[in-house]
């Protein structure tokens, strides 16, 4: 039996399991996009111009910590100065409407900056992680065709210098710090900035101009850029409204870099559209340091993932006593599946359950979520947002597309076309894109399950599923067994080839601070599993690692564990922030 846990926050809003019952809500307006005059639409435009001349305009829209603990704060009405000051400055510099910016800087006020006053003056805006390497850096900026980047003398100096002017498109680098001596084609940010006016005209941008170029990983090969245009924002807006229960008055943190999808969806232009303000912190992860944020700045509603969560849980549950987090309401988390044991670490420990939701950087904002009206049931995704349709399908060998109607079926979570933040290319690749759309749905390439109840359970992806002795096995409900060891931090399951089996389960596993491997606990994590899962399901090995390779958005990447295992090629490692030793 699945365990629930009630979250009753949000007494005051409707069940949303049912679309049609949906549709009899009335969201507040501040949820739906105001539009231009002109009739157009813009994602810099809802974020701040549609804030002027209101009482909020002067509320503080970014409250930025630096890795000093420097403050600084910037109200709406900083912000429109600010952008309009970088709008125009890529006039000054000559880029045309549909240049497309790069950005290759950390959690810094002037990525944001940039961010908005790239979309405010009708162009891309494509974000990179800091922590790249160039070879990563040059394929994104070669694919992307970058007409300018923004970055530090630093980032500069490690990961452009000597190359950038080798690119094509590329026409100018912009320096936040300054100072860019006699290169040509660098040029400094402060001064430009100062020099520029603090007035600028919104681009009249339509709802399908192209908005944000964001970068996909691979399994093999180049990295797929992912187009979204202008009219993502109105699901943006209404998805934070409902997954993540967003309202003006909230205090706001989401931990995601703006390197990553949901640093810009959910870390820059959903929180500004709704009003409410938001923390950036500067620093990398620490505990403490993120229980003082909590606290000190009163934090109400808190997005971040799950390895965060689990390094949290491993720093144990005293930390968290010493610090009053009565402002916090809601929490939430995105990135990859979310154990159930995290979600009742957070009910238990913090008071209240992370709320777990599914979306890609393909359908540029949440789609399925556990709602905070609804009971949680630990380990769902949750479900579809208003107006979203999902199913579990399967394709035959003809690639006829079968939906299933029997409850906890395995199959493709697919999705019906058209929501508003759906992707609408990758860039230069027109038939990878047309080949994810089959028998009038897009398909994810996740394997889930729905129940009885209309909850989504994630399963694995495609390729991570493992075929043994005729059984189909998720190694995320195997990983999620093993993670109920008091000793594991984290797990990764993999299929390894058997002449008998076709596939046997194999896991990686990284344990907490102070715990040591040896044949017990091994024999433990084996005995739990086979206890809980039953013998065909449970793993046959179980390897010790000091940590387990993950992405810089804190997903496992299995199919680097078993590249691994089995002398394959890697593929795409760009994205790779942490590796096993």
């Amino acid at each position: 039996m699945v365990k629930v846990i009630f979250n009753k926050t949000l007494a005051e809003h409707a069940n949303l399991k049912d679309y049609n019952q949906a549709q009899t809500l009335s969201p507040p307006s501040y949820t739906l996009p105001k539009g231009l005059s002109s009739g157009g639409l813009n994602m810099g435009y809802e974020a701040i111009d549609r804030h002027l001349g209101l009482p909020c305009e002067d509320k503080i829209a970014i409250r930025w910590i630096s890795k000093k603990d420097q403050v600084m704060d910037l109200s709406y009405r900083d912000l429109y100065q600010q952008t309009s000051r970088f709008a125009n400055l890529l006039r000054q510099l000559a880029l045309p409407t549909g240049s497309r910016v790069f950005s290759l800087a950390g959690r810094r006020p002037e990525l944001y900056i940039a961010a908005l006053g790239t979309l405010r003056a009708g162009c891309v805006f494509t974000p990179l992680f800091s922590a790249f390497g160039p070879e990563p850096i040059r394929s994104r900026m070669e694919i992307g065709e970058a007409n300018l980047i923004l970055t530090t003398r630093s980032l500069y100096r490690k990961k452009l210098k000597g190359w950038w002017n080798e690119l094509p498109h590329l026409k100018a680098v912009l320096l936040i710090d300054g100072d860019p001596g006699n290169e040509p084609g660098c040029f400094d940010y402060p001064t430009m900035m100062a020099a520029a006016e603090d007035q600028f005209t919104c681009h009249p941008t339509h709802a399908e101009d192209n908005a944000l170029l964001h970068f996909t990983s691979g399994t093999t090969g180049k990295p797929k850029g992912v187009l979204h245009v202008h009219q993502a924002v109105s699901h943006h807006i209404l998805s934070a409204y409902y997954a993540l229960d967003l309202k003006p008055d909230d205090i706001y943190w989401c931990t995601a870099d703006p390197g990553w999808v949901t640093g810009t969806t959910y870390g820059i232009i959903a929180p500004l559209c709704l009003g409410v303000t938001m923390i950036i912190d500067e620093a990398e992860f620490d505990a403490k340091r993120w229980y003082w944020v909590l606290q000190d700045f009163h934090v109400s509603v808190w997005y971040t993932a799950p390895t965060a969560i689990r390094m949290l849980m491993k720093a144990g549950e005293s930390l968290p006593a010493q610090y009053n987090l009565s402002a916090l309401r809601f929490m939430a988390s995105v990135g990859e599946p979310l154990n159930p044991e995290a979600v009742e670490w957070g009910n238990q420990v913090l008071g209240m359950p992370f709320h777990d939701n599914w979306w890609q950087t393909e359908t540029g904002g949440i789609l399925i979520a556990n709602y905070p009206s609804e009971p949680i049931k630990p380990g769902s995704m949750g479900q579809p947002l208003p107006g979203i349709e999902a199913a579990i399908v399967n394709q035959d060998e003809d690639g006829q597309l079968t939906v299933e109607q029997s409850p906890m079926q395995v199959g493709e979570l697919a999705i019906k076309p058209n929501w508003p933040s759906m992707f609408r290319g990758y860039l230069h690749q027109p038939e990878k894109y047309q080949a994810c759309f089959v028998g009038g749905w897009y398909l994810s390439g996740d394997l889930a399950m729905k129940d009885e109840d209309g909850y989504f359970w994630f399963v694995g992806r495609k390729d991570d599923l493992i075929k043994s002795s005729g059984h189909l096995i998720g190694p995320f409900e195997v990983e999620s067994v093993l993670m109920e060891h008091p000793a594991v931090a984290e797990a990764g399951v993999i299929g390894v080839p058997d002449a008998v089996a076709g596939q046997l389960v194999k896991a990686f596993v990284a344990l907490k601070p102070g715990i040591q491997a040896d044949d017990e606990l091994q024999q433990q994590l084996l005995a739990l599993a086979r206890s809980r899962l039953g013998a065909a399901v449970s793993p046959k090995e179980v390897v010790f690692r000091t940590n387990l390779p993950k992405t810089r958005s804190g997903k496992i990447m299995r199919r680097l564990l078993k590249a691994r295992e089995l002398g394959l090629p890697e593929g795409d490692i760009s994205t790779l922030e942490s590796d096993e030793q």
